[in-house]
């Protein structure tokens, strides 16, 4: 593997792709972008990922952004079974339909639309009702791990990747309650013994999470 990644470490899309490089064991070059510093809107940038979106994936000319779309990719093409990510079509729904709640339940509809009024225009009052989706969220993964030890089955997947990114950093808003969401805290900490784990994930988030304790926030009714 030759490729190179477009990164800034507190984004959980960014940390997600870290952990399936991790797991994959394969080296690459790691290029930090600055979303602050609007480095994501330069003409280079542009043309590489007209969406302006972190992580971008390079390899051979070719570029691929979605943290999902290059997980699937990375571990399809590098990886020495497909346990991260099945063949089988059932199996692989599963994964992918945890994915696509992470993409629009846990990270669009409740980190992001938190965190870029937050950071990008300084937005401090928080509805209490974004709070209260983000509980209701935390409800449904415990769903999902009621016969399981992990989000898609018996075995880790980059669904657990995806997920853990986002969990790791709304807990800077609503902290998970270990007495309603017992199985929920036993795969965090689970996930949080892989070797990689805080290299990939854990330090970044724990960035992320003090950006905005760092904010003067307001929950508002």
């Amino acid at each position: 593997y030759n490729g190179k990644t477009c990164f800034i470490d507190p984004s959980p899309p960014v940390r997600a792709c870290l952990l399936t490089l991790k797991a994959l064991n394969l080296p690459f070059e790691y290029k930090v972008v600055n979303l602050f510093a609007k480095e994501h809107l330069s003409e280079e940038y542009l043309k590489k990922n007209p969406q302006h979106t972190v992580p971008t994936l390079e390899e051979d000319g070719h570029f691929i952004w979605d943290s999902h779309a290059i997980m699937a990719y990375l571990v399809s093409k590098y990886g020495k079974d497909d346990s991260l990510y099945p063949k089988d079509l059932l199996k692989r729904a599963v994964v992918d339909q945890r994915m696509y709640f992470e993409a629009g339940v846990l990270f669009q509809g409740g980190l992001r639309n938190i965190t870029a009024p937050l950071f990008f225009r300084n937005q401090t009052q928080i509805p209490q009702h974004q709070i209260d989706s983000i509980v209701e969220s935390y409800g449904f993964l415990e769903a999902f791990l009621k016969d399981n030890k992990y989000m898609a089955g018996d075995h880790l997947t980059i669904a657990d990747f995806s997920i853990v990114t986002s969990v790791t950093s709304l807990v800077a808003f609503a902290e998970i309650d270990q007495s309603k969401f017992p199985k929920l805290s036993a795969w965090l900490k689970s996930l949080q013994s892989l070797p990689f784990y805080e290299e990939a994930n854990g330090a970044g988030a724990k960035q992320l999470v003090a950006m905005v304790k760092s904010k003067n926030l307001t929950i508002v009714p």
